[in-house]
């Protein structure tokens, strides 16, 4: 288990956790009724990486995500009811209802973009590192993958790129084990993402992905690297999936896995490891635990309802933005 850091720092970070776990649960069941139709892909279970990875990052830095990044736009400071809005099609969406859950915006919280294609925000980060490099703004990118995403050829371009400009940019694979349904044994002879980073001369580090006190300390580490220009960092998060790779299932109906295998990741709830860790450290109280649990369902519910009593986008703005105007 990781050290304790600041009261504050950690305190935020358990907040975010429990507003990432309430928002996809929330989401789970409003897919499972039906009132939510676009296809989504469930952050459960992963939520200690984007908590520790973004409370250690400036609102100015940038953050560059997946197919599965509800929580990375949460946990960097993006508008809660704007991506509610945006799951049901919403105008008031955060990207006015065209993008659904995959393609999430939040340029002024230094949310770029988030696209669905594998591996295809890694050159991305790249990029935005590149420019930040160049105008020596002092801004940090960080693209956030999945460990599929390391067997695309863009990736190791990446690190390889990153490295010799020596690059302001952290690259974090939340390594779930599971690329769609197939088992990471099934696609490396060896379950060793981080070392990839020493092929091309930078940091790898590996890191239990369930212990958001542990993210957040090596997190600080490579952000304080890249500022003062010593270059990328590739982090290795081991984490697991609660639910399928698509939508609110649990997965325990198409033989990629069996109930015990999950059971025991559920038993490593990153929001109980949080939460043990501040009680014991005496940096919240079970009474004030439970509180800031019912402030956030609040802000969930209140989220559903924005969304609901939001219009769809005129018909007439349908070939809006499709072309340069």
């Amino acid at each position: 288990m990781a050290k304790i850091h600041d009261e504050k720092e950690m305190l935020e970070i358990l907040e975010q956790l429990i507003r990432i776990r309430k928002f996809e649960d929330r989401v789970a069941e409003l897919l499972e009724s039906k009132e939510i139709k676009c296809p989504t892909h469930l952050y459960t279970g992963q939520e200690a990486i984007a908590a520790g990875i973004c409370t250690a990052l400036e609102k100015e830095d940038y953050v560059w995500g997946t197919h599965r990044s509800h929580g990375h736009y949460l946990a960097k400071g993006g508008d809660m009811n704007s991506m509610m809005a945006e799951l049901y099609g919403k105008i008031t969406g955060c990207s006015h209802g065209r993008g659904g859950s995959m393609h999430l915006l939040s340029k002024e919280n230094g949310i770029l973009g988030t696209v669905p294609m594998v591996g295809g925000t890694i050159p991305m980060a790249v990029g935005s590192a590149l420019v930040s490099s160049i105008k020596k703004d002092g801004k940090v990118s960080v693209a956030f993958f999945g460990d599929g995403a390391t067997e695309e050829g863009v990736f190791h371009e990446s690190l390889n790129f990153a490295s010799l400009k020596k690059l302001p940019v952290i690259f974090v694979c939340e390594n779930n084990l599971f690329s769609s349904h197939l088992r990471i044994e099934e696609r490396r002879p060896k379950d060793n993402i981080y070392e990839s980073a020493k092929a091309h001369d930078m940091t790898g580090i590996i890191v239990d992905g369930n212990d958001a006190s542990a993210v957040y300390d090596v997190a600080q580490k490579a952000i304080s690297q890249a500022r003062q220009g010593l270059g990328p960092t590739l982090i290795e998060c081991k984490t697991y999936r609660w639910r399928g790779h698509v939508g609110p299932s649990w997965d325990l109906d198409v033989n990629i896995r069996d109930k015990d295998e999950l059971d025991a990741w559920i038993a490593r709830d990153p929001i109980k490891i949080a939460s043990q860790q501040l009680i014991e450290n005496q940096f919240i109280t079970k009474e004030e635990l439970s509180i800031l649990n019912k402030k956030i369902s609040k802000e969930v519910e209140q989220s559903v309802t924005f969304a609901r009593n939001s219009p769809y986008p005129d018909q007439n703005e349908l070939l809006k933005n499709v072309y340069t105007e």
